[in-house]
């Protein structure tokens, strides 16, 4: 008699097959939402090369989608954290502590001596991905490092950052954060490991002490080095300031077969229940792929993104013609003075070229690097080999702005806002509303009279914002060019909470053990962002009292699938309502900025630029250590110092970390101005500075104030 167990997790699917104490046969996959299907799938497998017969042999199922799948197959459901529990006491009895992390969940298991035998206490966390695999991973990609890469890199002799282990998406706010400071990659992702094991140990272990042995379980502890060096460095601390006796390198220890413990668990189960989980075939499996799982849709879900194919179609005449390109620029336009605008933003890098009649000559659009001065080389290249060679002019805007403002020789570090409005505004005059949904931050402003009257900005939560849908799309192995094709496909679709980018992740997770596809999901996701960017970031309760004209722009609206979700959510609330997308809606921040350089040229300055070959020869390091600790205050931020080689560059050899003339020093990581100076000389020029601006310009409201109570002299 044969026993398959059978791993229905979040991300992927883990089956072992055992006979009479044997193992014939393991596999482990992604199942990309689709669980039941990936079960039909191994099952089949099985039954081919081992001969798995209903009626004889038994399936036991664990993991976050086996309770909807295991009565189909007539097995028994084993709950995860009990099967793990199973197999560790069966293998490695000496073991007091164990880690599983998995794709979207992570558990602890304290093993204490109790009698005869052993007491558990088991701590587990699934409703937020921090500290999870999937937290890891998708920063991973965000910082466009390949898995290979990944598992390889180390923990050991890296200088750590901070990163927020308590959510997922405050994690991923100060991975942004690191990544527009020039923080090596490397760096981040050593911070990463830390991060996942101060979350474990801070959160699950409730002030327990993980006792040797340890086993650390789940694909992240078992595929990524650098978190296992983490583990035992932080254990290794642990148990020296607490007086447990050994070694973290023999204590410590990750078994090959650490992906399939769940599995493991599920089969030592099956042996002290001989009668149950008798397997009854794939029948009713294949009913609920083909016929169940839609019904269940249809009546628990609200309908696609397009009703029928009549919709589609206008839409697609209205909203899906090809995107306005750069005019083609004569030999003329290129040999002519130019003023280029670029946005170094948080997932992508973008540059625009105007001429000074302020046509579009030419763009480009790249991911970013994660590293905003190879941003920089990478756009000054791409304009340098279009043709252009005399700047007239150079604005910045976004995150980078401040580090390259100086770095590359730009006339305008422009505010974000101020960018995106003066683009919208260039090709709409006539504005009410300006949305602008980009990687990591939302922005809606509202106009009146052609001027910004009041603004909204949603920076610190993923929800709404296009690296969320980027992130999912990802993580379904779907490009991101065919988000929109795939989420029309979709006939009906799951409800989704608005709201928190934690909760909105666990719902997706729900709705995957429900059986809704990836196509979906993602459509899903696409009618939600409107929700979260007009009621959750933007707090507008009353849309049609913004106006009457809105304009979409960001890279998120080159998604026709957003697009669509936003102007029937606009449409339901404010009818009659004229939406447009920006002609250039992944560009509008960049062409702010170029026309926010091209209006301040007209004062005749020559432009600061500092030309192309300085730019693509430049040389920098970056340093983060206890010498670049800001002490202004008890923050203490933990700043990180870029020093630049340029040829005006002024040194600073009285600095703790010393730097000879011909370099340039940009500070990162500070929380406020105080934190781009240095030592107290600086301070002091600075507080002299302030002191002549309050006597230049007294704040009158408090002048007011001393007189009204000031005490007054009675005469003698």
């Amino acid at each position: 008699m044969k026993t398959v167990g059978l791993d229905v997790g979040s991300t992927t699917i883990k089956a072992l097959v055992d006979e009479d104490g044997r193992s014939l046969w393991q596999d482990y996959r992604r199942h990309g939402t689709r669980q039941a299907e990936m079960v039909l799938e191994f099952l089949t497998r099985i039954g081919a090369e081992c001969g798995l017969e209903p009626g004889r042999d038994r399936v036991f199922l664990t993991g976050s989608g086996a309770g909807l799948i295991a009565p189909l197959l007539g097995g028994k459901f084993v709950q995860e954290v009990v099967a793990v529990a199973a197999a560790v006491e069966k293998l490695h009895p000496e073991v007091n502590f164990v880690s599983e992390i998995g794709g979207e969940d992570m558990k602890t298991l304290f093993f204490t001596d109790a009698g005869a035998g052993k007491s558990k206490q088991v701590y587990m966390q699934s409703a937020c991905s921090g500290g999870t695999g999937t937290f890891i991973e998708k920063t991973a990609r965000k910082l466009q490092v390949d898995p290979e890469r990944l598992a390889q890199m180390p923990y050991e002799g890296m200088d750590l950052h901070k990163i927020s282990s308590k959510c997922g998406i405050f994690a991923e706010a100060d991975a942004n954060t690191l990544v527009k400071s020039g923080v090596p990659v490397e760096e981040i992702i050593a911070s990463l490991f830390e991060a996942v094991v101060y979350q474990n140990l801070a959160t699950l272990t409730k002030g327990n002490t993980p006792q040797p042995q340890v086993l650390l379980l789940g694909g992240p502890n078992l595929f990524f080095r650098g978190l296992q060096q983490a583990w035992r460095h932080h254990l290794g601390k642990l148990w020296t300031e607490r007086g447990i006796a050994g070694a973290p390198e023999d204590l410590i220890r990750v078994p090959q077969e650490a992906l399939y413990y769940a599995c493991l668990g599920c089969i030592e189960v099956a042996r002290g229940e001989p009668a149950a989980g008798v397997y009854t075939g794939t029948d009713k499996l294949r009913w609920w792929i083909e016929v169940g799982q839609h019904e269940h849709k249809a009546r628990e879900g609200a309908r696609g993104l397009v009703r029928d194919g009549a919709e589609f179609e206008h839409f697609i005449h209205c909203y899906g013609e090809e995107r306005a390109t750069a005019a083609a620029a004569t030999p003329a336009a290129r040999a002519a003075p130019a003023f280029v605008g670029c946005d170094f933003g948080s997932t992508t890098a973008k540059a625009v070229v105007l001429s000074a009649s302020r046509e579009l000559l030419a763009s480009c659009y790249a991911p970013s690097n994660g590293n905003p001065i190879e941003d920089a080389k990478a756009l000054m290249r791409e304009i340098r080999g279009a043709g252009f060679e005399r700047i007239a002019a150079l604005g910045v805007t976004g995150y980078g702005k401040d580090l390259l403002k100086d770095i590359v020789g730009a006339d305008q570090a422009v505010v974000e806002t101020v960018a995106h409005a003066t683009a919208a505004l260039h090709y709409h005059p006539d504005a009410d509303v300006i949305c602008d949904v980009g990687g990591c931050d939302v922005k809606i402003m509202i106009l009146r009279q052609g001027t910004v009257a009041d603004f909204r900005l949603n920076s610190q939560c993923s929800s709404g914002n296009g690296a969320f849908l980027q992130g999912v799309a990802e993580r379904y192995g779907v490009p991101l060019d065919q988000y929109a094709e795939r989420a029309f496909e979709a006939k009906a679709i799951p409800s989704l909470a608005m709201g928190c980018g934690v909760f909105l992740q666990s719902d997706i997770v729900n709705q995957q053990r429900k059986g809704w596809s990836r196509e979906e999901i993602m459509a899903s996701l696409a009618a939600v962002l409107p929700l979260n960017v007009w009621v959750y970031a933007g707090q507008l309760q009353n849309l049609a009292a913004a106006g009457r004209k809105f304009v979409l722009q960001g890279g998120t609206h080159r998604n026709l699938a957003v697009v669509k979700a936003q102007v029937d959510f606009i449409r339901d609330k404010v009818p009659g309502a004229e939406i447009v997308v920006h002609p250039y809606s992944g560009e509008a921040g960049a062409i702010g900025a170029a026309l926010c350089a091209l209006d301040a040229a007209r004062d005749g300055d020559a432009s600061r630029f500092r030309g192309f070959e300085l730019i693509e020869s430049l040389e920098y390091a970056s340093t983060t250590n206890e010498h670049t600790t800001c002490h202004w205050c008890p923050v203490n931020c933990k700043r990180t110092f870029i020093d630049v080689r340029l040829p005006d560059g002024q040194g600073r050899p009285w600095s703790k970390v010393p730097l000879t003339t011909g370099w340039e020093r940009v500070i990162s990581g500070n929380s406020c101005p105080k934190g781009l100076l240095e030592d107290a000389n600086e301070m002091k020029v600075v507080k002299q500075t302030l002191e002549e601006a309050r006597r230049a310009f007294p704040n009158i409201a408090e002048l007011v104030r001393e007189g009204a109570f000031k005490k007054a002299r009675v005469a003698a």
